[in-house]
């Protein structure tokens, strides 16, 4: 007769899904991406750090260099949570770099709008950007860039599909 450890070993053994040879290249690039966000994060915030910046506060002075827009404008284009942006929107106000200013369409919703200063530090950024971003650009090529980011667009454009809605299986 089993002991009970022997059988609970049985009853808690966990079979990994199978996924198909394109899933699991799929799974791996998941992989990739997600390291290479953070590889992404850590250069911004150093190519924002002489600025006095965060790649978090970028991005947010950036949404709105063309055109104010509101803090939940700001969230959908980066794909953020509204509150995340809120905080570092207000923290960017403290410093003066940006300013709140009503919005004629809604009367509770402000527009976030780029001071002096917050301008000063957005060109101070981009201008050190540039430089890395030219280094980069000649070390892939600019056509596999081009390829690379067409292929992107494509998994994005699967990704927001419903049929491939999070939460159906794991990476």
């Amino acid at each position: 007769m089993q002991n009970l450890s022997t059988r609970q070993h049985a009853v808690n053994r966990r079979v990994a899904p199978v996924r198909t040879p394109a899933g699991d290249a799929f799974s791996a690039l998941v992989v990739q991406v997600l390291q290479l966000d953070g590889l992404l994060t850590a250069a911004g915030d150093a190519l924002a750090r002489p600025a006095g910046q965060t790649s978090a506060r970028w991005w947010v002075l950036a949404s709105v260099e063309r055109a104010p827009a509101t803090v939940a404008q700001v969230a959908r284009a980066l794909s953020l949570a509204r509150q995340s942006v809120q905080r570092v929107a207000d923290l960017l106000k403290q410093d003066g770099l940006l300013a709140y200013e009503d919005n004629p369409r809604h009367r509770r919703a402000k527009l976030l709008r780029l001071t002096e200063r917050g301008q000063s530090a957005l060109l101070k950024i981009q201008t050190a950007q540039a430089g890395w971003a030219d280094s980069i650009g000649e070390a892939i090529g600019e056509q596999e860039l081009h390829r690379a980011g067409d292929v992107l667009g494509r998994i994005a454009a699967a990704v927001m599909r419903p049929q491939s809605a999070a939460g159906k299986g794991t990476m």
